[in-house]
C-alpha cells in the first residue's frame, strides 16, 4: 500500500474480496438456462414472481403483501410517497441515515429527530413527545446495526415502539437491510414478527447487503392494501424493476448461496471490527465508540473542540476519508464521524486509522 493510496472509511459496501463472485456466476448461468424469459422479459411491478413467493415465505406472509424493487432505496422512495404529508411531521433517529434525511425533507416532511442509544431509539423520549401532542404520520427506525451509528435497537423497545405505535396510531417503517450481518450477540425477531398481522409495520430490506451492492434488489413488506398503492406507483415509474438481478438473487437464494456469502461476510467483518477497535485505542484513546454487533458502520465521537468539518479535508490529505457525522443530524455532531468498516481490508485498517490521528494532531498544532 502507497501513501498516495486513499483508504476509504466512506462507502457502506463490502469489498470484493468477500463477495461470492463465483456463486454468482453461477447462479447467473442457472436463471438464464431455468427461466429464461422470465429472467429477460419485462414482467410486472410485482417483481420476480418466483423471488417475491420465496420472500413471503421468509415472512410467512400472503404474497400480496411483498413487492420485490430495485434496492431498498426505491422501496424507502415509494413508501415515502406513500407515507409523507407535506407539513406532518415523521419520526426519526438521531442521527439517522443521510437519505432518509433527504428524502423526507425532499417531501416537505416535519422531520422530528429522537434521541439515539446504544440500545436504539430513545422509546420515552419519544413518549414524551406523544403525550405532549405530537402526532406523527409514521416513525423511520433502522433496527439493527444502524446506519451511521452501528446500535441495535433492545427486545425491550421494539415492544414499547409498538405499544406507542397502536396507542397513539402511527406506522414504524422497519428499515432493515443489515438485518443478516451480524457477527455477535444474538438475532432478535423483527417487529414486523411482533407486530403479528396488526398492520402497524411497513418492512424493507435489501440483497445490496448481503449478495452484493451492485445486484440493487430491495423489496417491501406491508399491507395488501399499502403494497397495491406501492404498485401502482412502480408502474408508472419503470413499469418492472429488474427482472435478470432479481432472478439471479432468487437462484443464489434457493440453492443456499445467501447463507453461505453471509457466513463469509460476517466472519470478515468481525475480524474487521476487532482490527478497527484495537486500531482506535492505540491511536485515538480519546475516541468514544461502541463496538457494533453486525453490520457496516461505527459511530465514533472525537470529543469536545474537534470539528469534523475541517478534519475531512486534512484527513483526506493524509490519504484517508471518512463521512463527517452532521451528514445524518439536522444539528449538532460536529465532533462525530462515520466509519465505514465493510470496505476496507483488514492491512488497510491499521494505518487508515493511524493517517486519521495524523490529520487530527496536524489540526491541534
Amino acid at each position: 500500500m502507497t501513501a498516495s493510496e486513499l483508504i476509504s472509511f466512506a462507502r457502506g459496501a463490502p469489498s470484493l474480496d468477500i463477495i461470492d463472485v463465483a456463486g454468482l456466476k453461477a447462479a447467473a448461468d442457472a436463471a438464464l438456462t431455468q427461466d429464461p424469459g422470465g429472467a429477460l422479459g419485462y414482467g410486472t411491478a410485482i417483481g420476480y414472481p418466483p423471488l417475491r413467493k420465496l420472500l413471503a415465505e421468509w415472512h410467512g406472509v400472503a404474497e400480496d403483501q411483498v413487492l420485490v424493487t430495485n434496492g431498498s432505496m426505491q422501496a424507502d422512495a415509494f413508501l415515502f410517497d406513500e407515507l409523507v404529508v407535506a407539513g406532518q411531521p415523521v419520526v426519526v433517529e438521531r442521527p439517522t441515515y443521510d437519505r432518509t434525511l433527504l428524502g423526507l425533507r425532499d417531501r416537505d416532511a416535519d422531520v422530528r429527530p429522537v434521541s439515539l442509544d446504544v440500545d436504539g431509539i430513545d422509546v420515552e423520549e419519544l413518549a414524551g413527545l406523544l403525550e405532549g401532542g405530537l402526532r406523527p404520520t409514521f416513525a423511520h427506525i433502522i433496527p439493527n446495526f444502524q446506519n451511521p451509528a452501528g446500535y441495535t435497537l433492545s427486545l425491550a423497545k421494539r415492544k414499547r415502539l409498538l405499544e406507542l405505535a397502536g396507542q397513539y396510531d402511527f406506522v414504524i417503517f422497519e428499515d432493515d437491510p443489515y438485518v443478516k450481518i451480524r457477527f455477535a450477540g444474538e438475532p432478535l425477531p423483527t417487529m414486523l414478527e411482533l407486530d403479528e398481522g396488526r398492520g402497524r409495520v411497513v418492512y424493507a430490506s435489501s440483497f445490496s447487503k448481503t449478495v452484493a451492492p451492485g445486484v440493487r434488489v430491495g423489496y417491501i413488506v406491508g399491507s395488501a392494501e399499502l403494497v397495491g398503492r406501492v404498485r401502482v406507483r412502480a408502474t408508472n415509474t419503470y413499469i418492472s424493476p429488474n427482472m435478470l438481478a432479481q432472478a439471479i438473487v432468487h437462484r443464489f437464494t434457493a440453492d443456499g448461496g445467501v447463507d453461505r456469502s453471509v457466513a463469509v461476510v460476517n466472519a470478515a467483518l468481525a475480524e474487521r471490527v476487532k482490527t478497527l477497535c484495537d486500531a482506535l485505542s492505540r491511536h485515538l484513546p480519546q475516541a468514544r465508540f461502541t463496538a457494533p454487533e453486525g453490520g457496516y458502520f461505527m459511530w465514533v465521537d472525537l470529543g469536545e473542540g474537534v470539528d469534523v468539518a475541517k478534519l475531512l479535508p486534512a484527513a483526506e490529505a493524509l490519504g484517508v476519508t471518512f463521512v463527517k457525522g452532521t451528514d445524518f443530524l439536522l444539528e449538532g455532531g460536529e465532533s462525530t464521524l462515520r466509519l465505514a468498516y465493510s470496505g476496507v481490508r483488514v492491512d488497510q485498517i491499521e494505518e487508515g486509522v493511524s493517517r486519521l490521528a495524523a490529520a487530527l494532531r496536524s489540526l491541534q498544532g
